[in-house]
């Protein structure tokens, strides 16, 4: 589920906002999020609800961080990841969870993850993602990855490199 998360999280991301402030990394730790934060009951619950994105966004916005602004920032990139991961997991779709409490306190069973091989179809489309991201914003390039993993910003390209 790793390439799925990460991959389409930060794909969409960057397409939709087109901005180059952003930290695509935390984009990708927050698509994960609500996985990590079911992972220990075992069945979709909390983490894939529009509570806990909300409580994420609420925390964001409310904590004094230093450097405030560019902070704020970086740390609005979570709760951005965290709403592609509900859409990515296709969340909306079991309303008990997604709309918990509004529909009451039960989180049902509802699986974590899909059956297998609808995870394996969903980890080649986010291989074709990443490949996609790496092509998009010239990753392959040594200089521009290295600034990726070092600011997690992603440019447009700027010219033909190659």
């Amino acid at each position: 589920m790793l390439l799925w998360y990460v991959g389409l999280s930060v794909l969409l991301v960057a397409n939709v906002f087109r901005s180059s402030g952003l930290d695509y990394r935390v984009v990708a730790v927050g698509a994960m999020l609500p996985l990590v934060v079911d992972l220990p009951v075992g069945h979709r619950a909390f983490g894939h609800s529009l509570a806990f994105a909300a409580a994420v966004l609420v925390v964001v916005m409310l904590w004094p961080l230093r450097g405030s602004r560019l902070a704020r920032r970086r740390w609005l990139c979570l709760p951005i990841g965290i709403f592609a991961g509900l859409v990515l997991s296709a969340a909306w779709a079991d309303a008990e969870v997604f709309w918990w409490p509004v529909l009451g306190t039960a989180f049902g069973d509802a699986a974590l993850l899909p059956t297998w091989w609808v995870v394996v179809i969903e980890e080649l489309v986010g291989l074709v993602a990443c490949w996609w991201v790496v092509g998009q914003f010239d990753l392959w390039v040594p200089e521009v990855r290295r600034e990726f993993w070092r600011t997690g910003r992603l440019r447009e390209r700027t010219g033909d490199a190659g």
